[in-house]
């Protein structure tokens, strides 16, 4: 099976004055469809500049980026935006959600982007934020939801290109434990239920027990790729039975 993604030999240099750092030193990865992968590492180890190169934000200064089996590392901008908006979704730390557009227009933005008529995208924007349980806030701005439900927002919108892979950064760090767990509960869910590739990266060790994988980044390298001996899934149904557990 073609893996979701596959890095092979990446390199980033970044160049600051007259010297070069070098963010990444010949990264080799590969994830699969319906499995979370799980980043960590010390801060400026490259985690995020992995995860950018993956999301096809960054272009690698070398190597080979595969979305799909299709390689993207030196594509044009202007190809390089066409599959982020096929392909990938985006969930942010900071939900970046836009603060004058209610929860449904900030889901809705995304389905017409993707050329969906207004009132299909509406009423799928209705849906996806029923799916998140947010069916009764549809019509609230971002101010006024809690930050569990901005990221619950955030994830709705990433769901409604139907991408094939969900590329979250630090997705918990802004919430409480609470909202923390239910959050990865739904990225869970999209992995395990609707077999997209889900990539975290976080600095926060209560995510690691959600991981099929985790791989540490340490100075620009995958310094160790391990696979959970228990399924996530497992691990929650033990641990969190009445949890709300994935996005149907």
């Amino acid at each position: 099976m073609t893996p979701a993604i596959t890095v092979r030999n990446v390199t980033k240099t970044y160049t600051e004055g007259n010297l070069e750092v070098a963010a990444l030193r010949g990264v080799d990865l590969d994830v699969q469809a319906g499995e979370i992968a799980i980043l960590v590492g010390p801060s400026g180890s490259g985690k995020t500049t992995l995860l950018s190169i993956m999301g096809c934000i960054l272009s690698a200064s070398s190597g080979s980026v595969r979305i799909g089996g299709e390689e993207v590392a030196h594509l044009p901008e202007r190809q390089l935006s066409q599959v982020r908006l096929d392909s990938i979704g985006f969930v942010f730390q900071g939900f970046n959600l836009f603060p004058t557009l209610t929860a449904a227009e900030n889901v809705e933005l995304m389905l017409r982007l993707k050329g969906t008529a207004k009132q299909p995208a509406r009423e799928r924007a209705h849906e996806l934020l029923g799916q998140v349980g947010l069916g009764a806030k549809t019509e609230v701005l971002p101010a006024n939801l809690s930050g569990g439900q901005k990221q619950r927002v955030a994830i709705a919108r990433a769901l409604a290109g139907d991408p094939r892979i969900i590329l979250a950064d630090e997705p918990t760090a802004a919430l409480d434990w609470v909202s923390g767990q239910i959050i990865m509960e739904m990225l869970c869910g999209l992995a395990h239920d609707l077999g997209r590739a889900v990539v975290i990266v976080t600095h926060d060790p209560r995510v690691i027990e959600f991981a099929d994988r985790t791989i540490r980044i340490e100075n620009g390298t995958v310094a160790e790729d391990e696979r959970a001996t228990l399924a996530p899934i497992e691990l929650i149904a033990a641990n969190q039975p009445g949890l709300l557990r994935a996005v149907q």
